[in-house]
């Protein structure tokens, strides 16, 4: 009788564990999809807002048609990159995809900030202030949310690779999850001085 008690008990707490492993999976799988559904919405207004300042420095910068034209691709690219990522967040390849999208998206947009300097009619510009403001406010959510993603996916990665868990995470086909990095088109090399 003892023995079937302790075997009852086992069972329990074996059925415990893989119970609470599994479920603790699920919700910090959903943690992630939440996080990376914050970044959807800031990036989502950050598309939105280039066709805007597009079309109010096209009216400046007639001769920079290369650099608007250059910003509407790489809005596009990020954009396709946007709802792939949506579909599947935590996909490797749609992480990475994402991520240099938005890198390219970046250096296209920082380019035209450049160019736009040159314009002080343009610089002057109130439409085009709030413009700038409202994307430098997109920025800032865009790096907020961001970290929170990755905060998750690392919280959900150490989870599925931890034991017990890592058993279930195996045994239920829980796949690791992809941080979301902006990768810069160019390598960044450090300035180099010399006297």
């Amino acid at each position: 009788m003892g023995l079937f008690i302790a075997l009852v008990v086992i069972v329990l707490v074996v059925g415990y564990i893989i119970i609470d492993s599994y479920n603790r999976l699920v919700t910090y799988k959903n943690r992630y999809g939440n996080a990376y559904a914050q970044i959807d919405v800031q990036l989502r207004r950050r598309h939105d807002l280039i066709p805007n300042l597009v079309e109010t420095v096209k009216g400046y910068m007639k001769h920079e048609r290369e650099t608007l034209e250059a910003v509407i691709t790489a809005r596009n690219a990020a954009v396709t990159a946007t709802q792939r990522a949506s579909q599947a967040p935590g996909d490797p390849r749609a992480m990475e995809q994402l991520g240099q999208a938005e890198g390219l998206l970046t250096g296209a947009l920082g380019r035209l900030m450049v160019l736009s300097e040159a314009y002080p009619d343009l610089k002057a510009n109130q439409n085009m202030s709030e413009l700038m403001e409202e994307l430098r406010s997109t920025e800032n959510k865009i790096s907020f949310a961001r970290q929170a993603f990755n905060d998750a996916v690392t919280l959900y990665n150490t989870k599925r690779e931890v034991f017990p868990s890592n058993l279930i995470a195996n045994a239920f086909n829980f796949q690791a999850a992809q941080l979301l990095e902006e990768s810069a088109p160019e390598v960044k090399e450090v300035p180099r001085i010399s006297f």
